[in-house]
């Protein structure tokens, strides 16, 4: 599948994820699932399940959870041919605890220092593989991890990639040893034809703060800007002026993979020439995918099931109220205008 054109090329580091297998801090937790994580390949996963060709370019040790990492993302339909294997450095690992990721007693062990995806540089990838996709996506996180990884960013976002190079911000505070040091971030936005970046972070990263339009002011060169406002739904800003949508009432579930889901459920609708206002619903839904199941990684709605709720009129999009097990709602559950998509 190496030469076979595809939707789109994630770049990143995926991680083994242990995951507690009840609640607790991590000092008294007995035992842990095995899982993956990882911004970049969540994407292309997500994407992948969503009937897109997606490939992750990555480096993983050359060991048992580097295989686990290879085989389980491959397991979602993701060409993973590039992958590099790297027999010198280990493949990263991290242990988090149960709680919500945004409450005070969450907590998160990182073992990714010297990491083989830090190796990562425009002499050890394969460049041609990355820029075979109709989208290229990256994020922030790989900018942290080695001043290699930084120049391999730099490389990918010269101008010199053929299709669209998608940038989440995905800022990290604990990846960034000052503010300084995180505005790279922002040169790197620049440099990208597609953005996505979360209001906080962008006050976070770069202290702009006065909402999406200081955004846009400060990061006026990507083609397209998208700024996500959580529950308040998210902003495009294009080459046809503003557009902002809300996001559904959703009963979450678990506060993780959102961020993921946004970014490749607005580039599944990007990929097929939908509106920028149908490309923010169908971020939101794909989000509210994640936010309704366990895990990271959520199976998003059949692209029928999307379409329809997508195009409801702005009234009953308003009202639209997503719970658990939404995507495996009927037809008939959705037809309503100001209908719950809900399960009893």
């Amino acid at each position: 599948m190496n030469g076979t054109p595809v939707d789109v090329v994630a770049l990143g580091e995926s991680m083994v994820t242990f995951r507690p297998t009840v609640p607790g801090r991590l000092a008294d937790v007995p035992s842990f699932d095995r899982g993956i994580g990882g911004a970049e390949s969540n994407v292309a996963c997500v994407l992948a399940a969503g009937g897109h060709r997606t490939r992750w370019v990555s480096r993983v040790g050359a060991d048992g959870f580097g295989d686990h990492l290879v085989e389980a993302i491959g397991g979602y339909g993701v060409d993973v041919d590039a992958v590099r294997r790297d027999p010198a450095r280990p493949t990263g690992i991290y242990f988090r605890t149960a709680g919500d990721r945004g409450g005070d007693s969450h907590e998160v062990a990182y073992y990714r220092a010297g990491s083989a995806a830090s190796a990562m540089s425009p002499a050890t990838m394969d460049l041609d593989a990355l820029r075979a996709g109709r989208v290229l996506h990256l994020s922030g996180i790989t900018a942290a991890l080695s001043a290699d990884c930084l120049d391999l960013l730099y490389a990918l976002t010269d101008g010199s990639a053929p299709g669209t190079v998608s940038f989440d911000v995905n800022h990290r505070p604990g990846l960034w040893r000052t503010p300084e040091d995180a505005r790279v971030l922002l040169d790197l936005a620049r440099r990208a034809d597609l953005v996505f970046v979360g209001e906080d972070e962008a006050e976070d990263a770069w202290g702009v703060t006065g909402g999406p339009d200081a955004i846009r002011a400060a990061l006026p060169e990507p083609a397209v800007l998208v700024v996500k406002r959580g529950a308040d739904g998210a902003v495009a800003y294009d080459g046809h002026g503003r557009h902002e949508e809300p996001a559904p009432r959703v009963d979450v579930v678990a506060a993780v993979g959102a961020g993921d889901a946004f970014a490749a459920g607005f580039l599944s609708a990007t990929l097929r020439g939908l509106p920028a206002a149908a490309r923010l619903r169908h971020g939101h839904l794909w989000a509210a995918a994640a936010l309704t199941v366990p895990g990271d990684l959520a199976a998003p709605p059949s692209r029928a099931h999307a379409d329809r709720l997508v195009a409801l009129g702005a009234d009953a999009w308003g009202t639209l109220h997503l719970g658990p097990g939404w995507t495996e709602a009927t037809e008939a559950a959705d037809s309503g205008a100001a209908e719950e998509v809900r399960t009893p």
